[in-house]
């Protein structure tokens, strides 16, 4: 599996750092009372959302949706399909949109404009590594942003390609040769 890796972009303690450092500013956003619920965006963002929750200083509920723009491919398609809907209603209710990464923005504005209809009391949005370079959708607001990242393939950290790389550690670079 190493042997598919250009290089090591986000070693595990970087990662763990800043992952306690978001939960202290998401912290910081909502009164102790609020009713949070934490949308994970399955399936890339779980080990982020698993983290990140224990690094938030107040009760959070969880609740997940699947949705597809990639397939198997290393390209957004730039159709977006809800896969699995969320189980719980949000009306009223503060929601924070756990993501692993954004990359064209087209995912995640599909999400928030789905999630607005529900009427929840807000919207706001959590990633790992953002590619800004790469979007397309620029009126999507991240709220909290991990790291920003070049333009290449990263795995790992739960970030995949065709499913594998996910369990590793860290964020790296996927070599050209792995995915061609």
């Amino acid at each position: 599996m190493e042997q598919d890796l250009k290089k090591i972009l986000i070693d595990e303690k970087q990662i763990m750092e800043r992952v306690q450092e978001l939960g202290r500013e998401i912290s910081s956003q909502y009164p102790p009372e609020t009713d949070l619920i934490m949308v994970c965006i399955l399936r890339g963002a779980v080990v982020f959302l698993s983290d990140l929750a224990r690094s938030i200083d107040r009760p959070v509920t969880f609740d997940f949706m699947e949705v597809s723009s990639y397939g198997e491919g290393t390209e957004s398609t730039g159709v977006v399909r809800i896969i699995k809907d969320l189980g719980e209603n949000i009306q009223g209710r503060h929601v924070l949109i756990v993501e692993d990464i954004i990359d064209t923005g087209q995912t995640l504005k599909y999400v928030v404009d789905v999630l607005k209809t529900r009427k929840p009391a807000s919207i706001k949005t959590v990633t790992l590594l953002d590619k800004p370079e790469r979007r397309v959708t620029k009126q999507i607001k991240v709220d909290f942003n991990g790291f920003e990242v070049p333009d290449e393939f990263v795995v790992g950290y739960g970030l995949d390609y065709a499913q594998k790389y996910r369990n590793l550690p860290y964020i790296a670079v996927l070599k050209p040769e792995a995915y061609s």
